[in-house]
This record gives structure tokens, C-alpha cells and sequence, in this order.
């Protein structure tokens, strides 16, 4: 059984709760910024060296009596370092959202189909109290978009020259042939 995130690791330091009782039938728009500290919190947590800007758009609908559907985008602005090169740079992260929260008895199928007449049968993420995290949301979109090997424009890994070439396997004896034969 696989274990729960939150038991694994420490929470994400944006928190935007939101209740599903909160969010009008014609839906709800959230323009999220992160400020300093969320960003300092958030690059430790990457490994980055800085994360210099991170917003997140969310419109957020009702999706029958107990679920919401988000739909949005995630974009920030990070500092890495260059994997070939060591030197910094700079990389942007656009991330769409497209997700929908059920209550947990709705999100996991017992063999039987669990949407509603007439709409799809997509998969769904548990709504765990009644409500969703859109700062978390973001936070773990953001770091699922970070590219992990950033290489600044043009470079190219060359591995270092070999001082001498390769004699291959039975290079060792060949020499030990070669002395025994005086050739």
C-alpha cells in the first residue's frame, strides 16, 4: 500500500484553503502570487537556487452536490544552476491544471461506475474535509515542472580527452605476449 504524502513529507509551506460551501454555483476565480517567504520555502524545498516569481490562476466550479473541478495555470520564474556548466540561469514554468476533487467515496471506484448519468467517467482526486488547498496545488504543480537537468543554451557535456586510448580487454595480455616472445 502506498503511502500518503503527508505522512511521508512535511507540509507545503502556501496554504489557500478552499470549501466547497464557499464556492458559488456560477464558480469562483483565485489569482494566487506567492510573496518572499513562500518563494524562499519553496526553492529549499526544489533545490533551487532561488525561485524568483510563482502565481497561480485557478477557476474553480462546482461539479455536482460534493466536488469541484480546478482548472488553471501555474507559472513561475526559477533560478537553477546549469548542470554542464555549473553557471546560473534562469527558467520559466507554465503548468495547466485540469483537475476534479469528489468526496472519497465517489473517487474510488468499487467495481461499479461512479459518475453520474450522462458525464464522464474521468478520474478523480479524493476532497478530503470538504475542501481544497489551491496553495498546495500550485506548490506541487510548480514542482512537478521544473526541468531537473536545466542546460543553458548551447551547452554540451564533452567528457574530458583520454590521455591514452582505449587498448581494449585483452590489451594486458597481448603484453604479456609480447614479452614472453621478445617480439
Amino acid at each position: 500500500m502506498a503511502e500518503r504524502r503527508s505522512e511521508k513529507h512535511a507540509p507545503l509551506p502556501w496554504r489557500f484553503a478552499v470549501a466547497v460551501e464557499d464556492v458559488a454555483e456560477t464558480g469562483e476565480r483565485f489569482e494566487l502570487v506567492a510573496d518572499a517567504e513562500i518563494c524562499a520555502a519553496l526553492a529549499r524545498i526544489a533545490g533551487l537556487r532561488e525561485l524568483l516569481r510563482l502565481q497561480a490562476n485557478f477557476d474553480v466550479t462546482r461539479h455536482g452536490d460534493a466536488g469541484l473541478r480546478v482548472v488553471g495555470r501555474v507559472c513561475a520564474i526559477v533560478g537553477q544552476a546549469c548542470v554542464v556548466t555549473l553557471e546560473p540561469l534562469v527558467n520559466e514554468v507554465a503548468e495547466e491544471i485540469d483537475l476534479l476533487f469528489v468526496p472519497p467515496a465517489a473517487a474510488e471506484p468499487e467495481g461499479t461506475e461512479t459518475a453520474a448519468p450522462g458525464e464522464d467517467n474521468e478520474e478523480a482526486e479524493p476532497l478530503i474535509g470538504g475542501s481544497i488547498d489551491l496553495g498546495a496545488l500550485a506548490a506541487e504543480f510548480l514542482l512537478l515542472g521544473i526541468n531537473p537537468y536545466p542546460r543553458k543554451p548551447g551547452a554540451v557535456f564533452a567528457p574530458p580527452p583520454d590521455a591514452r586510448p582505449n587498448e581494449g580487454p585483452f590489451a594486458a595480455l597481448a603484453a604479456l605476449k609480447k614479452g614472453r616472445d621478445g617480439r
